[in-house]
């Protein structure tokens, strides 16, 4: 049985028996106003943060959500989106393709403003995704990339590139490890299917998002996620896993490499009105800037009168680039 095959058996039985404890977020499932969220939906959550953003759902976009799971996030899409197949779920597992459409006829019930038909449900697979080039504004998924090992990775990565339309946004949430695992923890397809083993280092994470193409990331939110401990799992150490939100931008690649917002902010305080470096990026005495980790490392060398913040690791718009 490969990995892959271990996956599909244990979302199947997530989706005829709901695990409350497969997954778990400290985000907030997000009440919108007029919107009610089935209990059956947030027991079937399982993803380790929200993908769902209001900042990317404007112009009634095309939204394509890979990794079904009990339908909430399809749900708070089409919240934004309520047009006939604005919103397409995505999913290999038959079972969980069924749960999610017996979810929404509860959703109707609940929210009158909803109807099933917003919602487009098809098997398919991350892979190889059912879906035409360049067609889909926003595209998302929740706790499922970090299954895949490296190549099937750099696959599902570029097919979500391929069907996103120039300057679409691909937004993610997925387990990350800064530390090293043993190949015990590795090669259990089991938790790897549990969305524990698969967890690879943030900036492995970003190159795989940068070699697809995109040309700007943002780090949305990064938050404490699972500890495996040696005394529940194969390991001699403690190792931390967090989660991260993370939104890959379909822009054009810069010449000096991707933009990447870490949440670093650049405040001027010399005693000129302003600073200018001439490279399109104007500090106002005093005023607080976002600023993408390239330009926060350039103005730290362009003036002394500059202080640059470290990372917060949560960035959500506006700024210089």
């Amino acid at each position: 049985m490969s990995y892959l095959d271990a996956t599909q058996d244990l979302y199947k039985e997530a989706a005829l028996t709901p695990d409350v404890g497969l997954c778990c977020t400290t985000t907030p499932v997000w009440q919108f106003p007029g919107l009610s969220i089935p209990k059956i939906m947030q027991e079937m959550n399982y993803g380790c943060g929200s993908t769902v953003s209001a900042q990317d759902l404007v112009n009634n976009p095309q939204i394509l959500y890979v990794g079904v799971g009990g339908g909430m996030e399809l749900l708070q899409f089409a919240y934004f989106s309520r047009q006939k197949g604005g919103v397409t779920g995505v999913d290999t597992v038959d079972e969980m393709l069924e749960a999610s459409k017996k979810n929404f006829k509860i959703a109707e019930q609940e929210n009158d403003w909803f109807q099933s038909d917003f919602v487009n449900l098809v098997k398919g697979d991350a892979l190889h995704l059912p879906v035409a080039d360049e067609s889909i504004d926003v595209a998302a998924q929740n706790c499922l990339f970090n299954i895949f090992k490296m190549e099937d990775l750099k696959k599902a990565v570029g097919e979500m590139y391929r069907v996103l339309k120039p300057h679409g946004r691909l937004v993610m949430s997925d387990p990350i490890c800064e530390q090293p695992m043993n190949d015990a923890l590795r090669n259990d397809d089991r938790l790897r299917a549990q969305c524990l083993s698969g967890s690879i280092p943030l900036k492995d994470y970003v190159k795989v998002l940068t070699d697809a193409g995109f040309g700007t990331i943002e780090i949305r939110g990064r938050r404490s996620y699972r500890v495996l401990s040696p005394n529940h799992y194969p390991t001699d150490e403690l190792i931390h896993i967090e989660s991260i939100e993370i939104a890959a931008i379909k822009d054009p690649m810069p010449t000096d490499g991707p933009c990447m917002f870490t949440g670093k902010t650049a405040i001027y305080y010399g005693n000129e009105e302003y600073f200018d470096d001439k490279k399109g990026h104007v500090l106002l005495q005093n005023q607080p800037l976002a600023v993408c980790d390239k330009t926060a490392a350039a103005l730290a060398k362009a003036s002394d009168e500059i202080h640059v913040s470290e990372s917060t690791w949560h960035y959500n718009g506006g700024g210089c680039c």
